[in-house]
């Protein structure tokens, strides 16, 4: 029972890694600044950040970064979520969606279309050519 219900929420949390993989791989006149295998590399990517002890929903972004929505807003808790990202992805990009971008999000396809130009990536945060 109890891994019934782990994993029904290992799959809620992968919902959104899901529906922005659809959305990118789906979106109409060639609009993918990745290729189709790109995104399903990203997807792996974006479950296992959705793993993440302080990430609450995971996506993957048109751009190539990944998107999450911590749990915890705090300098601390976002520092330690973005070196274990950059750790375990060191050619990643991670993106916070900030308390304010929140209320504009109405689905997946927001964010999906969000930049990540503005966050730093792993290779620049851990010194990698």
């Amino acid at each position: 029972m109890l891994l019934a219900l782990a994993t029904s929420a290992a799959q809620a949390d992968n919902e959104n890694c899901r529906k922005s993989r659809e959305y990118l791989l789906g979106t109409p006149g060639g609009d993918q600044a990745l290729t189709p295998q790109a995104y399903n590399d990203l997807f792996k990517i974006c479950v296992a950040a959705s793993a993440m002890p302080n990430v609450k929903d995971a996506y993957i972004l048109r751009d190539g970064g990944i998107a999450v929505i911590p749990k915890q807003d705090s300098v601390s808790a976002t520092a330690a979520t973005l070196a274990q990202f950059c750790d375990d992805y060191p050619r990643g990009v991670l993106r916070f969606i900030t308390r304010k971008e929140q209320p504009a999000i109405r689905s997946v396809t927001d964010v999906a279309r969000m930049s990540s130009t503005s966050s730093t990536p792993c290779k620049k945060i851990k010194g990698i050519s």
